[in-house]
């Protein structure tokens, strides 16, 4: 898990350095840590992306690149996880490791299709120039209908230059391969960690024979799939359900259990914990 986080952190920092070069890693690390606090108290994760950007800001980046930093480090991450995805959905394919889970497979296909969703979203936001700000102008010209908004065509004007700025960065990123390439590549790998630590888990019980590597590999991508489009802080409840249904076919009683419980904390509690702490050690409000 924790060479998961240091690749994470070298992703972002990656993007980062595309447009900021001085600034250092330890602001990455401490950026990451503050996110995964509020990516776990928040529904679906929500929270994490705005505390990004937010801290960004504080470090130095001024607001739309931020804001192009956070939205083209996310697609990269959504890039891969969607092929990990589609991955484990082909080999299962073939080999059905869980054939006696028929509901899940429908959240499996459910998952899938919301996190291409949201990847083709992500992209689109950041290229769609014309589209952003025709949409970006209805809002505002619904709010100076409602009395929100006071200066109607200034508004317009200052939000669309932010938003020039904004797609600037985007086409920067776009056109800088050896970064992006760079990005892929630290998550392709991140990827690997995070979904190996269930079967590192289980074979810390002692007990080598009950599921094969490739098994759990397939088990914790679809784990992960599902536990994306549950409306909980954490995916709470849905990720627990489908990790004790996957590895339930293979797994008995006190080894489901305990496994489950130390790969919650590991990935989940942990980040939290030592995120409310770098956040309370961070000097900048």
């Amino acid at each position: 898990m924790g060479i998961y986080g240091i690749l994470r952190t070298l992703s972002l920092h990656t993007v980062i350095k595309t447009f900021k070069k001085d600034f250092k890693f330890i602001d990455t690390v401490k950026n990451l840590l503050i996110t995964q606090f509020f990516n776990g108290v928040t529904p679906f994760a929500s929270g994490g992306q705005p505390a990004q950007i937010y801290f960004l800001k504080t470090q130095g980046v001024d607001l739309p690149t931020a804001t192009s930093i956070v939205i083209q480090n996310f697609a990269v991450y959504q890039i891969v996880l969607i092929i990990y995805g589609l991955f484990a959905i082909i080999v299962n394919y073939f080999f059905d490791f869980f054939p006696n889970i028929s509901l899940l497979k429908g959240f499996i296909i459910l998952g899938f299709t919301i996190n291409s969703l949201v990847m083709l979203s992500l992209l689109f936001i950041s290229y769609a120039k014309k589209t952003d700000k025709y949409i970006v102008e209805k809002f505002i010209n619904f709010l100076y209908k409602i009395k929100l908004v006071k200066h109607r065509l200034r508004t317009i004007n200052k939000v669309n230059l932010k938003l020039d700025k904004f797609h600037e960065s985007a086409i920067s990123i776009r056109k800088n391969r050896k970064a992006f390439f760079k990005c892929f590549l630290y998550n392709f790998f991140a990827f690997i960690f995070l979904y190996s630590l269930p079967f590192i888990i289980i074979l810390s019980t002692g007990n080598f024979n009950l599921i094969s590597f490739i098994t759990s590999f397939v088990a914790c991508a679809f784990v992960m799939i599902i536990g994306a489009f549950v409306p909980i802080p954490g995916g709470s409840g849905g990720l627990e359900f489908a990790f004790s249904k996957f590895y339930g076919e293979y797994l008995g009683g006190p080894i489901l259990a305990t496994s489950l419980l130390i790969w919650r904390f590991i990935t989940y509690y942990l980040g939290m914990i030592i995120g409310a702490i770098a956040m309370s050690l961070n000097k900048r409000r």
